[in-house]
């Protein structure tokens, strides 16, 4: 009796995802997987913060922006507390629905984020999310996604959650020589 719920939701998952969750045989790694790339996608397109606010560990939250620099020293800590990371990303959630798109834009961003990377250590583990694509707009322009984020999460009683990223970062990053 369990398997069959658990395909339902495995295909209830997949209908609800406009990717395919490269780790369907890692549980671990596809629940990071669903939280970073569905989940995410689905909340910032609807503006919906309370589809992600459980993901989070709020005491132990920091977000680096990398501002597309290469060098760790061009970086800064604009997130330091998780209500100011809600914030910002619901402001950027809010002009993103004021662009007029010539496509579906879940579908462009699902289509331009890669999430192949996960590094599972004990009960840490880091994500390594691209995002690297083009969403046509409705005035025969484009949205250019270009960058990358590492996310770090923390297993806590059995779930997945995100303790801060460092994003915005140049994709893919110039060889260092």
């Amino acid at each position: 009796m369990d398997v069959p719920q658990r395909v339902t939701a495995q295909a209830r998952d997949a209908k609800m995802s406009l990717s395919t969750n490269p780790f369907p045989n890692d549980a671990d790694r596809s629940a990071i997987w669903t939280m970073l790339v569905p989940r995410d996608i689905k909340a910032f397109v609807n503006a919906d913060w309370s589809m992600v606010e459980g993901d989070f560990i709020a005491d132990d939250f920091m977000g680096i922006n990398g501002n597309k620099n290469d060098n760790p020293d061009g970086w800064t800590i604009s997130y330091p507390t998780l209500a100011q990371y809600r914030d910002e990303w619901l402001r950027q959630a809010h002009e993103s629905q004021k662009v007029v798109y010539a496509e579906d834009q879940e579908a462009g961003i699902h289509r331009a984020t890669s999430l192949t990377e996960i590094e599972i250590t004990g009960e840490r583990a880091i994500a390594h999310k691209k995002f690297k694509g083009e969403i046509a707009l409705a005035d025969g322009g484009k949205d250019v996604l270009n960058w990358q984020t590492l996310y770090f999460c923390r297993k806590v009683d059995g779930q997945w959650k995100l303790t801060g990223f460092v994003g915005y970062l140049p994709y893919p990053m110039p060889k260092q020589g």
